[in-house]
């Protein structure tokens, strides 16, 4: 018997405890054929899951759009806000450490 894959992370690794089915990498439990939400994972460039709040480093020099200024490798952004319906790929919201407001892409982006 094979065992579904998490709903919250597709971690292929869950198992069976009494009536619950367990994900040992994200710790999420639920019972075999419960419906639950659509959760949208959103990772940095390394693979790593983000969430709401944490403090993510630029990877790559990111020009600003409309303007002549340049967001270096290095630079934090603290605190970010997930954007799961992002459109454009813009899919974090954030301050930058001496740039304000703006949105990125996870692909450019490591975690702290």
């Amino acid at each position: 018997m094979t065992l579904p894959h998490c709903p919250k992370c597709s971690s292929e690794y869950t198992y069976e405890d009494g009536d619950l089915l367990i994900c040992p990498e994200c710790s999420h439990e639920w019972k075999e054929g419960e419906i639950t939400e659509d959760v949208i994972i959103i990772k940095d460039a390394n693979g790593n899951v983000l969430t709401d709040g944490d403090t993510v480093t630029v990877i790559k020099d990111l020009k600003i759009k409309g303007s002549s200024s340049v967001v270096k490798v290095g630079t934090k952004a603290k605190n970010i806000r997930l954007l799961p319906e992002a459109t454009d790929g813009h899919d974090i919201d954030c301050k930058v450490d001496g740039f304000g407001a703006m949105k990125l892409k996870s692909e450019f982006v490591k975690k702290v």
